[in-house]
């Protein structure tokens, strides 16, 4: 099974029902010859996080795996599959997505995907654009030397 990586920022627009059309750019990131197949879910910030099937599997094993018997994992459990639910594409190209994860990522009308390695983040446009009008390009270096940093100490 190969390895799912996005790249881009999409604008779409939810209809009164929740759907979007799942954007072309993105679609062609998708593997081909089968139906694509996705978990939706709340992210770490206010925005909801769609994770290909493939992309998700391993990372439910990963929870699945860890100790009932720490209240922490139990905690983080509940928290991380809070509202995650499978998606599929309607016969039209779109995706509905369900009203609680909506009004948790405050999800209206105009929203941005946005691509995060082996998932899509979907976040209210004006929302998306306010994260980046208040990070300066300095934070943005300070951060960036602090991340890949970290990533060649063992």
């Amino acid at each position: 099974m190969a390895t799912i990586a996005f790249l881009g920022e999409y604008e779409a627009t939810l209809d009164s029902k929740g759907r979007f059309l799942l954007p072309a750019g993105v679609k062609k990131q998708l593997p081909e010859g089968q139906e694509p197949v996705f978990v939706v879910n709340r992210g770490f910030e206010k925005c909801l996080t769609i994770y290909p099937q493939q992309s998700w599997e391993p990372i439910y094993k990963d929870i699945s795996s860890l100790n009932d018997f720490d209240p922490k994992v139990r905690e983080f459990r509940r928290y991380f599959l809070n509202g995650a639910t499978q998606l599929e594409l309607d016969s039209a190209g779109r995706m509905l997505l369900p009203k609680s994860l909506m009004e948790y990522a405050g999800l209206e009308k105009d929203i941005v995907l946005v691509s995060a390695v082996n998932k899509i983040e979907i976040w209210d446009k004006n929302k998306y654009q306010q994260f980046f009008d208040t990070f300066s390009p300095e934070s943005f270096s300070t951060l960036a030397a602090e991340v890949m940093a970290k990533k060649d100490q063992p």
